[in-house]
């Protein structure tokens, strides 16, 4: 290798500092592993407190491997994991702190390149988000989403099954034991989710960005072939450091935008967007929440998944896997973007095909013409809001509605089964007070319980709206993302309930019907104020003093930006 290694700052020499950092690492390890062989971080979210992260100390192994067969020296580096399904008070709130631990242990060691090992929702885009900030050679392998489970011959979809079942439970069509008896048939094997919700939405983005090995996403995380790809990926690793394939030599605006067509044709998870936004945010490249309407409004839905299909990722990876469907959209991307292998991302479509057309659609005849995440602005959301159309029920794309108030999710879970509360199918429920700043963390919560008295009448869906955010695995015609937030100022914190709210999907709009003199005078009332977060100490006093909005990434405000590689003080 000809170039200098950035690992020889450490070790090379016969200095002092030269011999403790050899003698430190030596254990064992020749005099070979610190002459010139790249020294490549495995970034390893692997705990046994996230489930769907559990199993990467397997795939790290295979990665150990291939690294070693190419001539590299590969090292575990644990990162923070925030699993989602157990933290509180919410995964996003650790998304950051990943993202810098990941990013100055890179920074801070004597590492060449990084192997990017994700699964669950936050890890992946919190690894993408120090890679760009670090901008050292970098690849990513996701775990692999988990395969199918049943439960009396129905298939179970992860979160998306549990949402649908725990309502069929308050509606009194299903008892609370049986309810019960399925929990031990979700989760069937090692992996995340099995729904097109973030986990799989992440990893499947991450192809479309060009940062993993192309058709590898989707993989299963029970199939050797996850395994036999991870072993691949060790060994273009320690290729990327001898073409100083970094980030930023290979992620451009064309990456962007087709993750944003994959985004849409996959059917993807809304918190894909505030992801995007803030990996963008670290190249320095120019993403607005605008991109995705302008890019994904028209794109196809190909995939029938859950939530907004019938069929779960296993399915997908049967039926032709991601490249399959990234082929029927080929027209639809940028030819130019690269992946990290150096071939653009359409180099790997011509071999690419679908065999259950079922499950991937072809582009004549898709599951919805234009299914993009589509971008709302208006008296309600003058910085934007979504809305996943796919997901949602069409009736209620166009609705004007009464609105219904809550201050925090608290005061929802103390009045919404309230047999007295006034609210009918046509009510829009309104939740503030959980976005970045009020939560703290922008919580999965704008997917509200609808009313018991509701359910036990036969509604399934509602008008909802919320500052926050929901599971990529939920559904239902829900307005989410709302910028800026409560807490930040926005107007959703001066909306009262009986105020008409105006919702006009095919027109981009979300509105309250108040003159806007009379808006302007209203002020929070004290228990609006009261819902928001006040920590005193700690990450969530860090957090909530720095994290901007969900339009710009709800990254820190700080961090935004690249910082490079290069470490500015000596040590010892």
């Amino acid at each position: 290798m000809d170039a200098k290694l950035r690992s020889a700052e450490w070790y090379e020499g016969t200095d002092r500092n030269a011999y403790i950092h050899r003698a430190w690492m030596r254990r064992g390890v020749p005099d070979s592993a610190f002459q010139g062989r790249p020294q490549i971080a495995i970034a390893n979210t692997a705990s046994e407190l996230v489930p769907c992260n559990a199993h990467l100390d397997e795939i790290a192994q295979s990665v150990k491997h291939g690294v070693y067969e190419a001539g590299g020296i590969p090292l575990n580096l644990p990162v923070t994991a925030p699993g989602e399904t157990l933290v509180k008070p919410t995964a996003m709130l650790w998304r950051n702190m990943t993202a810098m631990n990941a990013e100055e242990m890179l920074r801070a060691n004597p590492v060449d390149g990084v192997v990017l090992l994700g699964g669950c929702d936050k890890t992946i885009p919190a690894l993408l988000m120090a890679a760009a900030s670090v901008d050292l050679p970098a690849v990513v392998v996701p775990g692999g989403p988990m395969l199918t489970g049943h439960f009396r011959g129905e298939a179970l979809g992860c979160g998306t099954d549990v949402w649908r079942l725990s309502e069929e439970v308050r509606a009194g069509t299903l008892s609370e034991p049986d309810f019960l008896k399925s929990e031990s048939a979700t989760i069937r094997s090692k992996g995340h989710c099995n729904t097109m919700g973030t986990a799989s939405t992440m990893a499947l983005v991450a192809e479309a960005l060009g940062m993993t090995v192309p058709g590898l996403a989707g993989t299963p995380a029970p199939d050797a072939r996850l395994l036999e790809t991870a072993h691949g990926t060790g060994r273009l690793a320690v290729e990327l450091i001898a073409a100083d394939r970094r980030p930023s030599t290979f992620l451009t605006k064309a990456s962007f935008h087709n993750a944003i067509v994959a985004l849409a044709a996959i059917g993807g998870s809304t918190n894909a967007v505030v992801h995007l936004l803030a990996i963008a945010g670290r190249l320095g490249i120019d993403l607005t929440v605008d991109d995705f309407d302008r890019i994904g409004a028209d794109v196809p839905l190909l995939v029938n998944l859950r939530p907004a299909g019938k069929y779960l990722m296993d399915d997908l990876h049967r039926a032709g896997g991601f490249l399959a469907v990234l082929r029927e959209v080929r027209d639809l991307l940028d030819p130019d973007a690269l992946t990290v292998t150096g071939a653009p991302l359409v180099s790997y479509l011509d071999e690419a095909r679908i065999w259950d057309e079922d499950v991937i659609a072809p582009r004549g005849e898709p599951l919805q013409k234009a299914a993009g995440i589509a971008v709302l602005r208006g008296s309600l959301a003058p910085g934007g809001a979504l809305v996943k159309p796919s997901a949602a029920s069409p009736h209620l794309l166009q609705h004007r509605g009464r609105a219904l108030v809550f201050d925090s999710i608290e005061d929802f879970r103390d009045r919404i089964d309230d047999p007295d509360l006034d609210v009918d199918a046509d009510t829009v429920l309104v939740l503030r007070g959980c976005g970045p700043k009020g939560y703290p963390g922008m919580p999965e919560v704008s997917n509200l319980p609808l009313p018991k008295k509701l359910l036990e009448q036969g509604v399934r869906d509602m008008v909802r709206i919320c500052d926050g955010r929901m599971s990529g695995t939920a559904y239902g015609t829900v307005v989410l993302h709302v910028t800026p937030e409560a807490a930040a100022g926005g107007p959703l914190a001066l909306v009262r309930t009986g105020d008409t709210i105006v919702l006009d999907v095919a027109a981009r709009r979300l509105d309250i019907d108040v003159p806007a003199a009379e808006l302007a005078a209203r002020a929070p009332s004290a228990t609006t104020l009261d819902g928001y977060a006040k920590p005193a100490r700690g990450w969530e006093r860090l957090y909530i003093d720095h994290v901007t909005q969900a339009d710009t990434g709800a990254d820190l405000d700080f961090l935004q930006g690249s910082s490079g590689s290069e470490v500015h003080r000596e040590s010892h």
